[in-house]
């Protein structure tokens, strides 16, 4: 299938569907400085191929969707949270099973919280709660830590960006397994091409929050599944278990050696745990 652009309170975003129409429908929501194209084809067909109608979109700031100035956005995170919304306003969707990675899991989190008859399950990979909790979270690597401290890049020059954001990606993926340089390097080199102004992308790390309420993570009521890293340098382990226990009847998968992200090393055992948990609600 072909991107999409649709219109959400008056901006532009870039969307992309895979699959029936007729089929249960799954929202992908990316974490922020990360276009849709880090929801990787491969593994939205995957999931496509399961029975399940499957839209990614850009993110504001990101790939084809709308360009601020950079140091300008203009717009609030809670913004981003109402394109996830508005995204399925655009395809007349009622509801859906939201899936949310990093930021995007905060996200989708919100989303359960403050529009809840939109969302039918949840599946939070690699984040944390959007809600403050009484359990004590473990801080990021010291790993990740100096490389955020220490990383230098041009953010005029695309080479020096692709450079800084392959070894960022290189830091993410937690050091237990082999790293794919080359593919990596091939992602972010698309992404940095397809975009319309790709330091637009650094808005993401100054936006403010914006109004949302901070209904407690307990009033989650969909069924949800958290998928977690035993690697993960920014959210470490510890952040999943205290999510999967401050929602309800969550569940917990646990991926040995993984980082944080969607590896395509465990796309099909992803892909599977999505498909089976949403396999019991239906489109309202």
């Amino acid at each position: 299938m072909a991107e999409r652009m649709i219109e959400v309170d008056g901006v532009e975003l870039c969307t992309e569907p895979f699959g029936d129409r007729s089929d249960p429908p799954i929202l992908l929501v990316m974490g922020t400085g990360a276009s849709m194209l880090w929801w990787e084809e491969g593994f939205c067909r995957l999931l496509a191929g399961g029975g399940r109608y499957v839209i990614r979109y850009d993110h504001r700031d990101t790939g084809r969707s709308v360009t601020s100035e950079p140091g300008r956005p203009g717009y609030t995170g809670a913004d981003l949270v109402g394109d996830a919304v508005g995204v399925l306003d655009a395809y007349g969707i009622p509801a859906a099973h939201v899936v949310g990675v990093s930021a995007g899991g905060a996200f989708a989190q919100l989303i359960a919280l403050d529009h809840a008859d939109r969302v039918l399950s949840l599946v939070l990979i690699s984040t944390s709660r959007a809600v403050p909790g009484d359990r004590e979270l473990p801080p990021p690597t010291d790993e990740f830590v100096r490389f955020l401290s220490s990383a230098r890049v041009d953010w005029s020059r695309a080479a020096s960006v692709i450079d800084y954001l392959v070894d960022y990606a290189r830091v993410l993926a937690g050091g237990r397994r082999p790293f794919d340089e080359s593919a990596v390097r091939d992602l972010v080199r698309r992404d940095v091409e397809r975009a319309h102004d790709f330091a637009a992308v650094r808005n993401h790390d100054t936006l403010p929050e914006g109004e949302q309420s901070r209904e407690s993570l307990s009033s989650i009521a969909v069924p949800t599944l958290v998928i977690h890293g035993t690697a993960d340098p920014m959210f470490p382990f510890g952040h999943g278990e205290a999510l999967a226990e401050a929602i309800p009847a969550a569940g917990l998968l646990a991926l040995d050696g993984a980082g944080h992200g969607v590896d395509r090393a465990d796309w099909e055992t992803i892909a599977r745990a999505v498909i089976a948990h949403t396999a019991g609600g239906e489109q309202s």
